[in-house]
């Protein structure tokens, strides 16, 4: 049994990030802008008790065992038909109602020096939260430069295929996580589409050329430019299509807040991401008494493509037993 959740501290003396066991969680990371001024730069709580009491938009976790939605909670692999929680709307969403943000994580390894990381652990049952088959999940969080956060998650699954994809959930304000909204950050996107979604927030199997919409982002533009000609806000999978490539992973995004200068670049290696502009929080009350509203955080969630494990023309997200899931984030700060 894994123990008490705790939060654990990653620093290399520029960045320093804390991370919990419970969701293998980032509750803090503290960025230095040009002037070397340092701002906790992701919402979030200040103690364990709201995320483990539910009060929690996915503030910083890795979600899973499948990130985002699934249409209707069903999906069918193998002849079998699996039916998982629903928890939004009719769909089933990041994992269910005890997803992998929900549950505590073993520490399998904290380790400081040149590239400190932290390794977590967790085992995933068959039949948990509906899906097939036992799995286990690593997740390493490491510094491996002075103003770089890597993470790196790898899942095996021991005995059934199953759908795996894993996000991470972290919502971000450069200018610091109590500093109001995002709108006039400014964010480049290296994908030339999306997929466009039905009245049920699902992806229609169609894949959409941003050019000449408001989703076009593959120049920089503010964030709330736009925002007011997508209702509701920015809730969509970008198709990572365009981006340059460094160490295998391609560049995802740039995002930059114009009053600190702070830049986050986002590498990935996987297909999509998720450019969700928190149009759902209200009112929440965070860290160092904080309040959270609409636009307070932007989250920039690298994953597989929603739904894919129902759309036969979006890149598979099943997993073989005997096969490996492999999923790398790479943050670059500057200013």
């Amino acid at each position: 049994m894994a123990a008490d959740p705790k939060i654990l501290e990653l620093s290399n003396g520029r960045i320093t990030a804390r991370i919990a066991s419970w969701g293998a969680t980032i509750t803090s990371l503290f960025v230095p802008d040009a002037q070397g001024n340092v701002a906790d730069v992701v919402l979030g709580f200040d103690d364990l008790d709201p995320y483990m009491k539910g009060m929690s938009p996915y503030f910083g976790c890795i979600v899973g065992r499948v990130a985002n939605r699934i249409k209707n909670g069903k999906f069918t692999l193998n002849g079998f038909e699996y039916s998982l929680p629903v928890n939004n709307g009719p769909n089933s969403l990041h994992g269910g109602l005890k997803g992998f943000d929900k549950v505590v994580w073993d520490v399998v390894e904290h380790k400081d020096g040149q590239c400190p990381s932290i390794t977590f652990q967790y085992h995933s049952s068959d039949g948990e939260e509906g899906y097939p088959g036992d799995v286990t999940i690593r997740a390493t969080y490491s510094l491996p430069e002075a103003t770089t956060l890597r993470l790196h998650m790898e899942a095996t699954p021991e005995n059934k295929a199953t759908p795996i994809s894993l996000a991470q959930h972290t919502y971000w304000n450069l200018a610091g996580h109590a500093s109001g909204d995002i709108l006039n950050h400014s964010i480049q996107i290296w994908g030339k589409h999306i997929t466009p979604l039905d009245e049920n927030t699902i992806p229609t199997g169609e894949i959409m050329p941003v050019h000449s919409t408001p989703f076009d982002f593959t120049t920089e533009h503010t964030i709330g430019e736009r925002i007011n000609d997508v209702p509701g806000g920015y809730d969509h999978n970008y198709v990572l299509d365009c981006g340059d490539k460094k160490n295998g992973l391609k560049h995802a995004a740039k995002l930059r807040d114009p009053s600190s200068l702070r830049t986050l670049d986002l590498w990935t290696d996987a297909p999509g991401m998720q450019f969700y502009t928190a149009n759902y929080v209200n009112d929440i009350s965070g860290k160092g008494g904080a309040v959270y509203n609409k636009h307070a955080g932007v989250c920039l969630e690298t994953q597989g493509f929603p739904n894919a494990i129902n759309q036969p023309n979006f890149p598979s997200v099943v997993v073989e037993p005997g096969e490996k899931y492999k999923h790398t984030m790479l943050f670059e700060f500057s200013a």
